[in-house]
């Protein structure tokens, strides 16, 4: 499959670039997609959720009242859970979430999240980047160009842009990743993709094998 090459105008530049069978043309494997943003969510999560059980609970070390002769029933502490104030019972504790996956698993869900991109057409190979300052003005006009105005779009850049992120900051629906630094979850949660030339060939040698 072949992609034509366009400059940031949104102008053909004359060249395209092939896009290896080995990771864009490959057969989905929809259960690795699955388990790896499963992943990838789940080491997201902070897990700092606390509650206070009865040990932790401050005061109520005292007994309310006497064992006898009120005619109630006997309490040992105001921290008993069934208290207003007392413990929680069986409460969220401090905990991690992350998981990990096979390796191959991994590379096996990234394939096939840019082959459905291929298969759909979209993905969008752009020669360079304009990144001499910074300006989310001349991004959006990137943007314009390349009829991307009201889509969640995903850039991949062969090396580190930090003007190019800086002009982006503001921009919620725009991403930047550099060259390979991807997810499976980054890829699907973007509607286009837009891909420097030069990162084709650090997938051909990372995903390629």
């Amino acid at each position: 499959m072949n992609l034509k090459v366009l400059s940031v105008d949104g102008k053909e530049t004359g060249q395209s670039v092939k896009l290896s069978n080995k990771i864009f043309a490959i057969d989905p494997n929809d259960h690795s997609i699955w388990l790896d943003i499963r992943s990838i969510r789940a080491n997201q999560r902070q897990g700092t959720h606390a509650t206070k059980n009865r040990s932790a609970v401050s005061g109520g070390g005292k007994k309310p009242f006497r064992q006898k002769g009120t005619g109630r029933a006997r309490q040992g502490t105001s921290r008993a859970p069934h208290h207003v104030g007392g413990g929680i019972v069986f409460g969220p504790s401090p905990r991690t979430y992350s998981s990990g996956i096979n390796k191959k698993v991994k590379v096996l869900a990234k394939k096939s999240a840019l082959t459905y991109k291929a298969k759909n057409n979209d993905l969008i190979v752009v020669k360079n980047f304009d990144s001499n300052e910074v300006s989310t003005k001349n991004l959006m006009n990137m943007l314009n160009a390349l009829n991307l105005t009201d889509s969640k779009v995903l850039f991949l850049t062969e090396k580190n842009e930090p003007k190019l992120y800086l002009s982006s900051r503001n921009l919620h629906k725009v991403e930047m990743r550099e060259s390979i630094a991807f997810s499976t979850y980054d890829v699907l949660n973007a509607k286009k993709l837009v891909v420097q030339e030069g990162v084709f060939k650090a997938m051909n040698e990372v995903y390629g094998k």
